[in-house]
């Protein structure tokens, strides 16, 4: 493998992984506040649906953004009625959100669409475009030159391959997924409100004698887990693709949530975490068919590595994780 190679397997990488990040921060939100949410394939599944219809309907990707955030944020208002107003069992919430998202979307698309429950494909400005950074070599340059903007890149310094190939090019979606780890961090550990989301997700009984109310931080941590899984699934059906296909989140917020457990909870080893999926899936789409000592890797057992890390880490194999010990319980105030 070249060195150009390398770096274009780590650019698909990031944006495989966007996705997997935002979903991830997202749960990260919700179950540091005590509230366990493995709707989140659902939300992402929503929210790519709705951003897709409404960017193709209005031609315009900001339009469809909104909506994906509005139809995540909806399912998350109804998961936290019912596992906080209610003080519902959390995973059977969860699990309904995904049957809801995942019967509802087909319907909605084929209802709205009549075209085998997909959206039209995403054209101009209905899709996110990549951003040129500064002196990263584009299309700029190659309309000055004979050259197409691949070969360009191939005569450059390994220095402009990375920043023209890895570092700019890529949607505004991505580069706000990765400043949400900063802002995270500093959100959760820096602040009021994220020691009090921490401590209501681990004694909420000893912030509700403080006079914080249980239920207003909790319901603010829905309500971020709604925007990020929003952010999440409008980026796959309007900058990772062109529009919405059934089932397009393909399984991405179970691995979320198997990232967010590999992660320990912790917005960087949370980036650290979704950079290996997305490798694992860079790799699958990257290379069909490797050979190693005269033996060629079937594609399906490459394409199967970031769900075959999932069961390992779900089933306890790389390590003990504790998770917050106020989670998956509902507050009961005491009179």
């Amino acid at each position: 493998m070249d060195f150009l190679t390398l770096i274009q397997v780590l650019d698909s990488t990031l944006r495989l992984a966007t996705p997997l990040l935002l979903a991830c921060l997202a749960g990260l939100y919700s179950e540091r506040a005590g509230i366990f949410d493995i709707g989140l394939e659902g939300k992402m599944l929503v929210a790519a649906m709705f951003a897709g219809a409404v960017a193709a309907v209005s031609g315009n990707v900001w339009m469809g953004l909104l909506a994906g955030i509005a139809a995540s944020m909806s399912l998350s208002a109804l998961h936290g009625i019912a596992s906080i107003t209610f003080r519902g069992n959390q995973l059977i919430s969860g699990v309904a959100i995904n049957f809801l998202a995942a019967g509802m979307t087909v319907l909605v698309a084929q209802s709205w669409f009549g075209q085998g429950g997909r959206t039209p494909s995403l054209m101009g400005g209905g899709r996110f475009d990549g951003i040129e950074l500064p002196f990263a070599i584009g299309p700029k340059d190659a309309a000055l030159s004979d050259l197409s903007v691949t070969k360009l890149i191939e005569q450059a310094g390994p220095i402009q391959q990375v920043y023209s190939e890895l570092i700019s090019g890529h949607t505004i979606l991505v580069y706000v997924a990765l400043l949400c780890v900063p802002a995270t961090w500093w959100l959760l550990f820096r602040t009021r409100f994220g020691l009090r989301l921490r401590a209501v997700g681990e004694a909420p009984e000893a912030v509700d004698t403080a006079g914080v109310s249980v239920v207003g931080l909790r319901f603010a941590a829905v309500a971020i887990c709604g925007v990020l899984c929003g952010v999440a699934g409008a980026y796959l059906a309007t900058g990772l693709q062109a529009g919405f296909v059934k089932d397009m989140t393909a399984g991405r917020g179970f691995i979320a949530l198997a990232a967010l457990i590999f992660a320990k909870w912790r917005p960087w080893y949370a980036l650290s975490a979704t950079l290996l999926f997305g490798l694992l899936q860079a790799i699958a789409v990257r290379f069909q068919n490797i050979e190693i000592g005269g033996f060629v890797i079937p594609v399906q057992f490459t394409e199967s590595l970031p769900y075959i890390l999932t069961v390992v880490i779900l089933a306890g194999f790389v390590g003990k994780a504790i998770p917050p010990r106020a989670g998956g319980e509902p507050y009961v105030k005491e009179n």
